[in-house]
């Protein structure tokens, strides 16, 4: 896929470490060509960033907290004084609390359902918000991450399910809003990956060990592939996919039950 996406750039947001699936998406996108900037929050992971975004030859890196409005504006302000214009956004922004994502979904608390709604879910509506001005030219991608665990219960996966399922509704509104001005709105979503994220989630060697066994690949989602889909949907070749929730999870969503042997 070399050169797909070359002569455009655009944001990263949530690379934790090298494991991270933001980070298979920037690596995948800067070897197609794009110009890349990052976000992150908070000082320890802007340490972890720092030298990740050096490899793809990224000196911008901007520090976000996707609760607070004027955090928010004042990035996209400095986005758009380096690039008047942008052709992609991958938002890759999730958290709940990790003493909710274990035992039953029943004892979610008000609080976290609140802040896991608002940083997994409505943070992409926020971030669609600001992207658009600087995509109005051009058209453009945004792109976010979900899981099956949006419309499947996962055990422990609980109010992120939840969050989930509205993340991929907001991704079909957001593509019909703004599809008419050539601006695409999409979300992959993989099967279980050893990243910091899912690790937060009990049991969640067990959910990946499943995974690999029982799907028509007898694979998980590797970084590799999660990024050639990203660079997919954000390059031409897209050109026509919005509001699609893609799967790369091996085939694994296709199933209703395990594989004969792990019955």
């Amino acid at each position: 896929m070399t050169a797909l996406l070359k002569g455009k750039r655009g944001l990263v947001m949530g690379v934790a470490n090298e494991r991270s699936i933001a980070w298979g998406i920037a690596k995948a996108m800067h070897e197609a060509g794009a110009e890349l900037a990052f976000s992150y929050q908070g000082e320890a992971f802007g340490k972890r960033l720092e030298p990740l975004a050096a490899s793809v030859g990224s000196d911008f890196m901007v520090d976000v907290d996707v609760t607070d409005d004027a955090s928010l504006d004042a990035a996209f302000e400095a986005l758009e004084a380096r690039w008047p214009t942008i052709d992609f956004v991958i938002h890759a922004v999730a958290f709940s609390d990790k003493s909710e994502l274990t035992g039953r979904f029943l004892n979610t608390s008000r609080a976290n359902f609140k802040h896991s709604m608002d940083i997994s879910a409505y943070s992409f509506i926020e971030v669609a918000r600001r992207a658009h001005p600087m995509m109005i030219e051009n058209g453009g991608t945004l792109l976010t991450l979900t899981y099956q665990g949006s419309n499947r219960v996962v055990p422990n996966y609980n109010v992120m399910g939840v969050a989930k399922a509205a993340l991929e509704s907001a991704t079909r509104y957001l593509a019909n809003d703004l599809g008419p001005e050539g601006i695409r709105v999409n979300a992959i979503s993989p099967g279980p990956m050893k990243t910091l994220a899912g690790s937060a989630i009990a049991g969640a060697r067990k959910t990946y060990k499943h995974t690999d066994q029982n799907a028509p690949m007898r694979s998980n989602a590797t970084l590799e592939a999660v990024g050639g889909t990203a660079v997919y949907l954000c390059s031409e070749a897209g050109a026509c996919t919005t509001g699609e929730i893609i799967r790369v999870d091996g085939g694994f969503h296709v199933l209703g039950m395990p594989q004969p042997d792990h019955l």
